[in-house]
């Protein structure tokens, strides 16, 4: 597969400008619906096929591969068979935690978040959630998902007023998804991590793939690097459940199978470019980042 053309001029100038210094770029990703199919079961979320094989080849050519997730770090580390990919950062919950080499920061959950916990059972009994109505429990916010219902828009309709009020009662704020609400405390985005993690790497060009409506802060991101001097491009794992993430990407692939077929594409390209350059200018030199510090704590602050 040839690298597809984005469908914007801003993000095929980011798309070059990732290719001209891929040893400064940062390519970061979402997970669920994006690297990995979306399941009934979040807990059975693997990664699609091909998609750690494509990471860990960018990541033997660029600066720096992320995976930014509201899922905890660590569950997307095992649930993908993450561990592996050389020099991988994982941002989990929004960018609250971060794992890499092993090694996981997390801050402690807020308290409106032990409240919603407590309360969250009791309110779908009182709703009436219909049956396959599911919590999931991510340590540092909620999800209320009704995928596994018999009527799932529906039984996000009954809940969405009702967990609103809860989220207002415990200070917390309720981001919709994929036929799922999440409670997570306030200033929590992909957006913030990205450019946090951008800035933190000496980023000169970002690339972010999402699927969902919590990656549109993301592609916000983007758009604001832009702005600010930094090529980069918003790729959207399409869904037909969330179109306006589509419409605000600047280059759509087809769900998870597209994202690892684009990713191993841009791997070719990149590792076509490292050739050329090797053969022009003699032996090339290593494209990974100089090593860092280690931080003490989570590096991406809300």
């Amino acid at each position: 597969m040839s690298l597809p053309i984005a469908r914007t001029a801003d993000g095929q100038s980011g798309l070059a400008a990732l290719a001209a210094d891929p040893a400064r770029a940062l390519i970061a990703t979402d997970y669920d619906g994006t690297l990995a199919p979306i399941v009934g079961d979040p807990a059975k979320a693997v990664a699609a096929p091909g998609a750690v094989a494509a990471l860990s080849r960018l990541a033997a050519l660029v600066g720096t591969v992320a995976i930014i997730t509201g899922r905890p770090a660590a569950d997307a580390v095992a649930l993908g068979g993450l561990a592996g990919v050389p020099g991988l950062i994982v941002l989990g919950h929004y960018g609250a935690q971060r794992w890499q080499a092993g090694v996981l920061s997390a801050p402690p959950a807020p308290a409106g978040v032990q409240a919603a916990r407590e309360a969250l059972p009791g309110l779908l009994a009182a709703v009436a959630a219909p049956e396959g109505t599911m919590i999931e429990d991510k340590g540092t916010a909620l999800a209320v998902h009704t995928r596994r219902t018999a009527d799932p828009a529906a039984a996000l309709a009954l809940l969405w007023e009702p967990i609103g009020r809860l989220a207002d009662r415990a200070a917390l704020t309720v981001e919709p998804g994929r036929l799922v609400l999440e409670l997570r405390p306030p200033g929590m985005d992909k957006g913030a991590a990205l450019r946090g993690l951008a800035a933190e790497r000496g980023a000169s060009a970002v690339l972010f793939s999402g699927d969902d409506l919590g990656d549109l802060t993301a592609f916000a991101a983007i758009r604001r690097l832009r702005a600010d001097g930094v090529p980069g491009c918003a790729v959207a794992s399409a869904s037909a459940e969330t179109p306006q993430v589509a419409e605000a990407a600047d280059l759509v692939v087809d769900g998870p199978p597209g994202l690892v077929r684009f990713l191993s594409a841009l791997a070719d390209s990149l590792l076509g470019v490292t050739a050329s350059v090797t053969a022009g200018r003699g032996p090339a030199r290593s494209s990974r980042r100089p090593a860092r510090p280690r931080r003490r704590a989570c590096s991406v602050r809300r």
